[in-house]
This record gives C-alpha cells, sequence and structure tokens, in this order.
C-alpha cells in the first residue's frame, strides 16, 4: 500500500521565500504543499480548511505572529505538527515557540539543509531544532553548570526516568508511556514528577529544551 503524502500548510509573508521553500518540498516525494498563507491569521484560516499534517509558520508575520498562529491552529488541530522558522536564535524565542507547542524551531538561514529533516521528524512525532540552535543551548547549559558549581542533575536520574525524559521530549504523553512500558498512568506521573523535580523543571517546554542541551534528543 503506497505512504500517504505529508500534507504541508507554509506561511510567510515574503512570497520568495514561500516560494523558494515550496519548490525545495514538492521536489521531496512524499510531501504535498496543500496551501499557502501570507501572514497569520490567514494560516490559522487555511489551517482549519484545509487540516495539513504539518505547518510551517515563519515566526515575524503581519496580522497575527507565528507564535500566535501557533497557538491557534494547535487549539483548532491539535494532531497537526508546527515548525516555527526564524532570524532569532534566542533561547527567549525557541522557549515560546516550544510553549505554545511548536515541534521544531529552524534558522531561516539553514531553512534550506535543515527544513526536509525537520518535517520527517515531527511527522514522527520526534523534535526538531536547528544544529546551531542545540549548539547555542548546550552551550548555555554547560556556563550554567560552571557557573553553579553543580554536578550533572542527569547522573541523579534512573534509568527509567532517563526513558521517561527521552519519551517526552519527543512528544509522547504520560497515556502513550504507560502503555508502551505497560505501567499504570499513576506511576509514569510520579516518574514524571521526580524527574521535574530532580532536574528543577516544571513544564514541557523546559524539559524539551533539557533533552536537547544533554544530546537526549537532537
Amino acid at each position: 500500500m503506497e505512504k500517504k503524502a505529508i500534507r504541508i500548510l507554509l506561511a510567510d509573508d515574503h512570497n520568495i521565500m514561500r516560494r523558494g521553500l515550496r519548490l525545495l518540498l514538492e521536489r521531496q516525494a512524499g510531501f504535498e504543499v496543500v496551501a499557502e498563507a501570507a501572514d497569520g491569521r490567514e494560516a490559522a484560516e487555511r489551517a482549519e480548511a484545509t487540516r495539513p499534517d504539518i505547518v510551517v509558520l515563519d515566526i515575524a508575520m503581519p496580522n497575527m505572529s507565528g507564535i500566535e498562529a501557533a497557538q491557534r491552529i494547535r487549539a483548532l488541530l491539535p494532531q497537526a505538527a508546527i515548525v516555527i522558522l526564524s532570524m532569532h536564535a534566542d533561547e527567549g524565542y525557541v522557549l515560546r515557540a516550544l510553549k505554545v507547542g511548536a515541534k521544531g524551531y529552524l534558522l531561516k538561514d539553514s531553512a534550506e539543509n535543515d527544513l526536509i529533516d525537520a518535517i520527517k521528524a515531527v511527522s514522527e512525532g520526534k523534535a526538531f531544532l536547528s544544529p546551531e540552535i542545540s549548539k547555542i543551548l548546550v552551550e548555555d547549559y554547560v556556563r550554567e553548570m560552571r557557573k553553579r558549581g553543580a554536578e550533572d542533575s542527569y547522573e541523579l536520574l534512573t534509568s527509567r526516568e532517563r526513558e521517561i525524559l527521552h519519551l517526552i521530549a519527543e512528544g509522547k504523553s504520560n497515556k502513550d508511556i504507560a502503555t508502551l512500558f505497560d505501567l499504570s498512568l499513576y506511576t509514569v506521573e510520579t516518574h514524571r514528577r521526580n524527574l521535574q523535580d530532580k532536574l528543577n523543571l516544571h513544564s514541557l517546554a523546559e524539559l524539551i529544551l533539557y533533552a536537547v542541551r544533554k544530546g537526549v534528543i537532537s
């Protein structure tokens, strides 16, 4: 049976950039660009109308930013995976994108090299950040650890907590993890609470950032 094409919505207010990305994506077997949008509001409307699998959003668009559009699209289509395109290699922007549910964050100048890999990764439920972003996050993390003179908190995690961290960072829910390991939901929630306490992390976005910094996911 032929594999279903990955249906993509592309939103960027620069026509030339959008056209270039469309050509790049449509050369890839198994990818289909089902809609385009030139601003955030149009992206949300086109997403609702076409129900794509993946939404690629420029972060800086008129009439609604990529972050706001991502939030609205996630509310309308929880199953759609969102990839943010940005000029900013800044942890604050990355954190904001992850907090609204984006699975990928790419720098625009590396989009040509990374977009295909990002779409493949997020379509499989994984997170994907531009290598430059991962590098910055790792350097920030090392600097922070040195400043605190802290031991590596990752060493405090049990092997089961590390497995759960990996799966959470890939976008798996507590219910998914419980099914995978044949555990009760309560047990998974306890493991998750313990690992968040040990790492002093309080949200899904922080867990994903931590996992990227540690090389648990890329």
